[in-house]
């Protein structure tokens, strides 16, 4: 990975049309996470690749700028990368190499992956730690039937080596538990890996909730695959997610939209 500056970042008035769409929509995102708190310190990463208007044929994704919280990262201070993790914008940020490693991987190794989501919540890394893993018990996790993958424990995804094992543990499910680690989520618009990203963790709560007090009940097989298919906020016809993601950037400008400079 490489952090050569061969140019000083150009304002945001300056970029592409589509890039700066991008940049404005995932440091929103940014935002929303830490209003939330799916933050850890100024650790874990949303990622999102560029589209061909503004890449070309190479494969171009941004990430955060490594030591700022996500309440700090702006539309400009985002980094744009390539799968070499050559940094292409002039950015003086650095880029924390287990971030570019994992999401890298999932970027260049799966065609429909624009956005690749991860977090370190305490439920999450409860149930990635927990035998057995996600309960088909609840509400949410019975709209993810056969939609998670699982990933053995390995360290920090620092090396590269481990790609192409994460992506023969996910295969093409879009929802991600890392074993011992957190969370993932990968969807061909942000909005979608949002969704499915926000349905794993409410579900990871939920379980750990419902652990805390006594034996879960089990969801039929059959009811879950129901509620998949009935589940149409990951259905890209149905907006795949926007509406909410909408209303959660409304609240973010209420309370500060600086994300967008």
């Amino acid at each position: 990975m490489s952090a050569v500056l061969k140019a000083a970042p150009q304002p945001l008035s300056a970029l592409h049309p589509d890039e700066r769409a991008a940049r404005v929509r995932l440091a929103a995102c940014y935002r929303v996470f830490a209003m939330l708190g799916w933050t850890e310190m100024i650790y874990n990463h949303i990622t999102v690749r560029l589209p061909a208007s503004v890449s070309g044929p190479e494969k171009q994704f941004l990430i955060n700028p490594f030591g700022l919280h996500y309440s700090e990262v702006t539309a400009s201070n985002l980094v744009k990368i390539n799968l070499a993790g050559d940094v292409l914008d002039g950015s003086h940020h650095p880029v924390n190499p287990a971030g570019y490693t994992l999401h890298s991987t999932i970027h260049g190794g799966i065609e429909g992956a624009h956005c690749v989501m991860h977090t370190h919540t305490t439920a999450g890394v409860a149930v990635a730690s927990l035998q057995g893993g996600l309960s088909q018990s609840n509400f949410y996790s019975a709209q993810l039937h056969d939609m998670v993958a699982y990933h053995p424990f390995e360290g920090i995804t620092i090396h590269a080596e481990e790609g192409p094992r994460v992506l023969a543990s996910m295969g093409n499910k879009p929802a991600v538990i890392l074993r011992n680690h957190g969370l993932l989520s990968w969807g061909q618009t942000l909005e979608q890996a949002f969704a499915i990203l926000w349905t794993l963790q409410r579900a990871c709560e939920i379980q750990m909730a419902t652990l805390s007090m006594g034996a879960a009940i089990p969801v039929p097989e059959a009811i879950a695959a129901k509620c998949t298919r009935d589940a149409l906020q990951f259905n890209p016809a149905h907006g795949a997610g926007r509406d909410v993601f909408d209303a959660l950037v409304r609240q973010v400008d209420r309370i500060d939209d600086s994300y967008k400079n």
